[in-house]
């Protein structure tokens, strides 16, 4: 089971969402997303949101604001949430039967891209328009979906 939020970011219309690619070689990545080495070096090639597990005893809303500032470098920013989504599937890659993902997904719109982040390859807005599904880590085209922004 995983307990995730999810920060949706647009700038201008909703298809342009500010989406990264991971460094794998910044260090603090188990605490401010939840990735281990080894999945940092699979996703680093890949897109994803910002996004973490919840720290224990953590509150969607201090989580959203934790993702924020830790990943982003930013405080203050106005968002809409949480929406609340679920699913259960199988990871066969591990044998895992019944993964249950329970996530957090906080919208919002930027006036401008955030500074670089030593935490991030590359952080940009993205036109879901162009993406395709294998561009995107962890599945985050799932979230994008259930908020109506990736067809």
């Amino acid at each position: 089971m995983c307990l995730s939020v999810f920060l949706v970011l647009w700038r201008g219309a909703k298809s342009n969402v500010l989406m990264g690619r991971v460094n794998p070689e910044f260090s603090d990545w188990e605490h401010i997303g939840a990735l281990d080495k080894l999945r940092l070096e699979r996703f680093s090639a890949r897109w994803m949101l910002p996004s973490s597990h919840f720290v224990l005893y953590e509150s969607p809303q201090e989580g959203a604001r934790r993702v924020l500032k830790e990943q982003l470098g930013l405080e203050g920013v106005q968002l809409d949430g949480p929406h609340i989504y679920t699913e259960v599937y199988d990871i066969e890659r591990v044998s895992i039967k019944n993964h249950w993902d329970l996530e957090f997904v906080f919208l919002g719109e930027l006036k401008s891209e955030p500074a670089p982040h030593p935490a991030w390859l590359e952080l940009k807005f993205r036109d879901m328009s162009t993406m395709r599904e294998d561009e995107f880590a962890r599945n985050h085209q799932d979230i994008l979906r259930h908020v109506g922004i990736y067809k």
